[in-house]
């Protein structure tokens, strides 16, 4: 019994240990993402808005030929490479890892190419113009390589290891960054060159970053292979599968996982396809102007509400296999208590946070980007459609925990529709603000479907929730009023038109906001009903009575 105990422990602590190098490099990933637009839009210039949207479309595209390419096999062959290995099937492992290699080799080519030639296509039907061309050919190169390094990346997953993909994810970012802004430098700054040669370096630089990461994964593939070719020795090989057939069926069966995965990137296509060309025929904007607007609602915002819908699917991607396990068991109170939790701890992490956001949306967008009273009010509107893609990245996660994948995807067709049909009016009407709009109403139609059917599969009690939320909402909202009597302060001797000055605003505004927020949750034990005794400890560490 206490070797049992000892092995569970020892596994307890790999998938700990395995989760927290995860989370650091992808928090490490965003973070890097978010911090080096401050440099790199500074050194753009005057065109650092028109660089931006640029940026923005083409990583748009880049997306979604990502997405396709890979088909849902990277997550797939994790799955099948851990199952067969505890079945002792290590060949059946190796041959599928092989296969899923060949396949998403082809894959790429194939789906790099289409970008590459497809190219001027893609930039007239986003309104992008003939400058947007060479970006989108310059990260069809990376589409090229991206699927190979995933499956890699799958496989380690797969044999519990995920040291590999976490490093490789974090030497990509940073090599990546590393060379966007070098490069950026020596051309606008150094050669005094034009900041469209800076923007398609910057997209390069993608394929730079998989170089690295490529060395990486090889690097722990050669390390491994000792311990992975004697596991060959061992294998039962009792079972023999089509290793095509399964490939296939994996696809079929990624299919809602694609489409729900990416279901922000459909609607960032919309926008790309819709925005300058209507705008352009209803105002008298130029067209410098409407792609310099473009970047006002969709890059400039992105960097920062995307940590946002981060939160959410991160939340979500938590509790993925404890939902999955609890519906399949069929033990429907406990499903329904989880189901709960979530969303009390969606609405305890976000509330405060797009709050905050919203509260120091000019400052932020002077350390990010320049004082700009318009910009701070789109990203004051993209805050509010942030919130609602991570509830819609939530919820659909949660459905397809629960074995809905595809009445998820039914109800984010049905959203997807609402914004297609509601787009071009809402443009016309708002103008900048009106893209954003659609996303909000769009997703939110598909959220309220989420939470309807979460009722009636798991008859989740959401007066509970509700209730909660509340609390939280009215907590929220007295961290607000003492963050705004922070930040009105702040504003008597410091400049919010200033970078630097506008930085220590938000770290002054937010840190008080914040401490009050965790103090009043704690004071409460608001804390307690979300993460259980934990919060005692910390209740102890803070001398919270």
């Amino acid at each position: 019994m206490d070797k049992i105990r000892s092995s569970e422990l020892s596994y307890q602590e790999k998938m700990i240990q395995g989760s927290a190098w995860l989370s650091v490099g992808n928090i490490f990933s965003r973070l890097l993402g978010a911090i080096y637009i401050i440099p790199w839009y500074a050194w753009m210039g005057e065109n650092a808005r028109a660089a931006n949207g640029l940026f923005n479309m083409g990583y748009t595209f880049y997306a979604l030929f990502m997405m396709i390419s890979t088909a849902g096999l990277p997550g797939a062959i994790a799955k099948q490479v851990a199952r067969y290995n505890s079945m002792g099937e290590y060949q059946t492992s190796r041959r599928l890892f092989i296969k899923a290699l060949q396949a998403t080799a082809i894959l790429g080519i194939f789906f790099g190419g289409v970008m590459f030639l497809t190219a001027p296509l893609l930039a007239g039907l986003s309104g992008g113009g003939a400058a947007l061309i060479p970006v989108i050919q310059a990260l069809s190169v990376a589409v090229v390589a991206f699927p190979c390094m995933s499956v890699l990346r799958g496989y380690f997953q797969g044999q519990q290891d995920m040291r590999p993909s976490a490093i490789s994810q974090l030497v990509e970012q940073a090599l990546r960054v590393l060379y966007m802004l070098l490069s950026v430098f020596i051309i606008m700054k150094v050669m005094k060159g034009d900041y469209l040669s800076a923007v398609i370096q910057s997209t390069f630089a993608a394929s730079f970053g998989m170089i690295g990461s490529y060395g990486v994964l090889l690097f722990y593939w050669f390390k491994e292979r000792k311990i992975s070719d004697q596991q060959l020795k061992y294998s039962l090989n009792k079972v023999t599968i089509d290793t095509k057939k399964l490939l296939f069926e994996t696809v079929r069966q990624a299919i809602p996982f694609i489409l729900l995965g990416g279901g922000i990137t459909f609607y960032k296509l919309i926008d790309q396809a819709t925005f300058i060309h209507t705008m352009k025929a209803n105002t008298n904007y130029s067209h410098a102007q409407l792609v310099d607007l473009y970047a006002l609602f969709s890059a400039n915002p992105d960097k920062l509400t995307m940590v946002v819908v981060t939160l959410g699917t991160s939340l979500a991607l938590t509790s993925l296999p404890m939902l999955t396990e609890l519906f399949t068991q069929k033990r429907r109170p406990e499903l329904a208590k989880l189901v709960n939790t979530n969303i009390q701890l969606f609405a305890f992490i976000m509330f405060p946070a797009v709050s905050g956001m919203i509260l120091l949306a000019y400052p932020l967008n002077t350390v990010f980007y320049s004082a700009d009273v318009l910009g701070s009010h789109v990203l004051i509107a993209a805050c509010l459609a942030g919130f609602i893609s991570a509830l819609f990245m939530m919820l659909s996660t949660t459905l397809q925990g629960i074995s809905h994948s595809r009445i998820a995807v039914r109800y984010w067709l049905a959203g997807l529709v609402l914004k297609v049909v509601i787009q071009i009016p809402l443009i016309k009407l708002l103008e900048v603000y009106g893209s954003l709009a659609a996303t909000f109403l769009g997703l939110s139609l598909t959220s309220a479907l989420c939470l309807w059917k979460l009722r009636r599969v798991v008859q989740a009690n959401y007066r509970l929730a509700f209730r909660r939320c509340l609390l939280i909402l009215i907590l929220t909202l007295l961290m607000l009023g003492v963050a705004v009597i922070v930040r009105q302060t702040s504003y008597l001797v410091l400049d919010p038109a200033a970078r630097f000055s506008a930085l220590l605003i938000c770290l002054l505004t937010a840190g008080i906001g914040g401490a009050v927020y965790v103090y009043l949750s704690l004071k409460l034990r608001l804390v307690d009903q979300l993460v259980g005794a934990q919060a005692r400890k910390w209740r102890q560490r803070l001398r919270i009575k």
